[in-house]
C-alpha cells in the first residue's frame, strides 16, 4: 500500500466504526461473537494508520485519507478509479465473504451502476468521522 501511494496513487478508505452501533448489529446478524468484526475493523484501522500512514513522505501522505461511518452496512465498494469498481452487496443473515461480488465498469458518461455505487461512496465519505 505504501509503494502505490508513494508512487502517486490517492487512497480514500472508509471503514465501519468500530465499536459502534451499526457494527454490533452486523456481528449479530453474522453470528460473531460481541466485539470480534469491531477488534478486526480496529486492528485495520491501526494497520493503516501506524504502519502505513506514519511511514508515508509528507506529499505522499497528502494522498492517503480514513475516515468511519456509523451507519448501516449496505455494500463494501471499491472505486478502482472513474471507471472500473467491485461492489459486494451485504446480505441479511448472509456473512460478508459469503456474498456476491459484482465488477462493474462504466459505460456511460451519466448514469447506470458504477455512478449509483460511487454516489453511495461519497454519501457516506462526506458524513465521516475523522
Amino acid at each position: 500500500m505504501r509503494e502505490i501511494i508513494e508512487a502517486g496513487t490517492s487512497v480514500t478508505c472508509l471503514f465501519l466504526k468500530p465499536y459502534g452501533r451499526f457494527i454490533a448489529q452486523r456481528e449479530s446478524e453474522e453470528g460473531y461473537p460481541e466485539g470480534r468484526l469491531s477488534a478486526l475493523t480496529a486492528m485495520n484501522l491501526t494497520i493503516m494508520e501506524e504502519r502505513v500512514a506514519e511511514r508515508l513522505s509528507p506529499v505522499a501522505a497528502k494522498r492517503l485519507r480514513i475516515g468511519v461511518y456509523d451507519e448501516p452496512i449496505r455494500f463494501n465498494l471499491l472505486l478502482i478509479d472513474s471507471q472500473l469498481c467491485v461492489a459486494q452487496p451485504y446480505l441479511p443473515e448472509v456473512r460478508g465473504v459469503d456474498s456476491p461480488t459484482l465488477l462493474i465498469r462504466k459505460h456511460r458518461a451519466a448514469g447506470g451502476l458504477y455512478r449509483s455505487f460511487e454516489q453511495i461512496f461519497s454519501t457516506l465519505w462526506e458524513r465521516r468521522e475523522s
